[in-house]
Parts: structure tokens; sequence; C-alpha cells
């Protein structure tokens, strides 16, 4: 089996710059040491894992809903990729119980294919609470029932990975309980609870929290809300640093707060990749423009944003490099249980980027084969 080595001016590996030069053997990463065999010489900049975005709400011009197929989601995938992101869960926001089951099927087909990318799927929403819509249709929002609980448990042997985002107002603890045995991780988002609602739905099995600060309760001096709930716990939670979605103050005050739990999103749109201004979203109008996308009435809709561009935007603001890369490597990955991508240790997939001494994106390798 032929081995590959790949050198640049560093190379972190999900935790950590390391030295040598990065070995690739059978789609794997061999480990680090001196350059043999066939070495490619990347020159300035670092090379680190492929990226992991876990809110993906569409790319390439394709958007998650109702009459999504396998053959979408290898396209959301595959832009995906070109962008950064090697790996990603295609998220449906709320719509209906048939559209739910359609990317739900849709899913379980693209995991039976094997599609390059496809880490399993987010379902963000409809269970949530109506005060904390943000972009999602208020009239589709309602609680879980018994046959949506069942269509969720019933869905997640069949994904490589399944993450559901509700607001306790509209779960039980007990349904938390019961998603959370399925192996499905229950991520609490658009939701006006207290901290203490909050902390029951986590005691419960809710281990993360969906964009942080954006559609929740906000923390307070005598009311943590949501916000503070999470800042408080040990789950995850993740984060749009777009520089608009959160204030740059706000974001080193949670980093600052919360250790290495935060990771990186996009919440990115079918607009992805394209050089499109617009876009529909449920019948509703999505404009592009100034680097966010936006609904007629100014609500933020998703963002308009790269994992790489999220990673630089941390490090404008002194985050360390070391840091803001695992946000978008080695934690998400972590979040879905996954310990053989989001890292280049040895016998990890070798999917990894080039990266220039900006942060801007050079290159992309998924299986040690660079893409086109």
């Amino acid at each position: 089996m032929t081995q590959l080595s790949f050198r640049a001016a560093r190379i972190f590996d999900g935790t950590a710059f390391c030295d040598g030069a990065l070995r690739v053997e059978g789609g794997r990463v061999a480990g680090f040491g001196p350059a043999d065999g066939k070495t490619v010489d990347l020159g300035e900049g670092m090379i680190v894992p492929g990226m992991i975005d876990l809110q993906v709400n569409g790319a390439g011009g394709i958007a998650v809903d109702g009459a999504t197929d396998a053959d979408a989601l290898a396209g959301i995938c595959a832009t995906m990729a070109r962008l950064g992101a090697t790996g990603c869960l295609p998220t449906l926001i709320t719509d209906t119980t048939d559209a739910t089951a359609r990317v739900l099927t849709a899913g379980a087909d693209a995991a039976r294919r094997g599609v390059a990318g496809f880490l399993g799927l987010h379902l963000e929403g409809p269970h949530l609470d109506p005060r904390r819509a943000g972009a999602h249709d208020p009239a589709l929002i309602r609680p879980m029932t018994e046959g949506d609980l069942s269509r969720l448990t019933a869905a997640r042997p069949r994904l490589p990975a399944l993450m559901v985002t509700v607001a306790p107002e509209a779960v039980t603890p007990a349904q938390i309980a019961r998603l959370t045995e399925a192996g499905i991780v229950v991520s609490l988002g658009h939701s006006d609870c207290d901290a203490a609602t909050a902390r029951r739905a986590m005691q419960a099995g809710a281990r993360c929290a969906t964009h942080l600060f954006n559609a929740m309760s906000q923390m307070t001096s005598r009311a943590p809300g949501l916000a503070g709930a999470v800042l408080d716990g040990d789950g995850f939670a993740g984060l749009i640093a777009d520089g608009l979605h959160v204030d740059p103050v706000t974001l080193r005050v949670a980093l600052a707060a919360k250790g290495e739990g935060i990771f990186l999103v996009s919440d990115c749109m079918a607009l992805a990749g394209t050089d499109r201004t617009d876009m529909r979203l449920g019948g509703r109008l999505i404009r592009r423009g100034g680097g966010r996308l936006t609904l007629a009435d100014g609500t933020l809709a998703g963002a308009d944003l790269t994992l790489p561009q999220a990673v630089a935007t941390l490090a404008a603001i002194g985050i360390a490099e070391t840091r803001a890369l695992a946000m978008a490597t080695s934690i998400p990955a972590r979040v879905i249980g996954r310990h053989d991508i989001g890292t280049l240790r040895a016998g990890a997939r070798a999917d990894f980027l080039h990266l220039g001494p900006d942060g801007g994106l050079r290159g992309v390798w998924r299986g040690g084969v660079a893409l086109a």
C-alpha cells in the first residue's frame, strides 16, 4: 500500500500542533514523522483535520426540506466539503410531520449508500417554543407526541447520528430520556425557558445547546435563562461565529466561562457555495447581503458562513488558534461520538484541509485524495 507524506509549515492534529510530516496510507492517517515515500509539500500555512459542521440547512443551491432525497443530501455534503466541512449533519428546520418522515427516509438511504461526508441528520424543530421561533414558521411549531417520539427512535439505528433540537416547553423530561436512551443527541434551543427548567432537561439527558445565545432566554443578574444554564453546565453548545449572531465581547465571555464544550457551526443555507442573492424558505424570501441572510423583517435566517471563516473570526478577536481550530474539528466530532474524524491521529480518516497563513481555504483532501 502506497504511503504519502504531506508537509506544511504547521500541522494541527485536532488538539495541538505536531512535528513532522503527516503520513497517509490506505486513506487513513498513519502518523507523523520524517517525510518518506512520495511527499506533497504544501508550503506555507497549515494542515488541519477536515472540519465537522453539525448544523447545515442546505448548500450548493439545495435546501433540506420535504423534497429532500439521498441525492440532495449527497449534493449538500459535496458542496460542504469544498467549503472545508468534510463531514456534516444536514439539518431540517421546523416542518410538517410528512416532511420530517421523508427527510429521515432520505437520511437512511444516504447512510446505506455510504454518501461521502454524510454524518447523519439534525432535526431543528418542530418541537420548539413559538416565542423564540426566529426564522422558523410558528404555525408549524408544536409539542412532541408519542408518534413523533416513536418515529425518531425508530429512525436512529438507520443513521450514523441523529441530533434533535427541542425546547423544554415542548417536550417532557421523560421524552428527553427516551430519546437519549435511543442514542439521539438532544440539543436545547429556540426556547424561552428558565434555568431551572433547562437544568431538568439536562438531567433527563439533553447534553447540547443549539446556536448559543440565539433564539433562547438570555442570562441576566437574577434570571440565568437557558444561556446561563448552558454556560454553567458540562454539556456542549454550538456557536455561530460570524460576528453578527453573537457580539465579539459575548463570544470571549462565553469561551472564558465554558471549557472545551463549545463548538462552531455554520448554520448555512442553500445559498452556501453559490453566488445567489436570495432563496425561498417555506414560501418566505431570504435575502443575502452584507454577510448576512435575513427575512423581509430583518430577522436573521441562518448564516452566510463557512467553518474556516468562523475559525478566522475567533482568531481575529484573540481566541487561541488551537482552541478555535478544535471547535471546528475534534469537539463537534465528540458531540456525535466520532473519534475517527475531526482528528489526524493514527487510524483516523485522512480527511484534511490546507489553510493559508490568512486562514483561507487552499485545498481539501478526503481519504488522502485531493478534491477537485
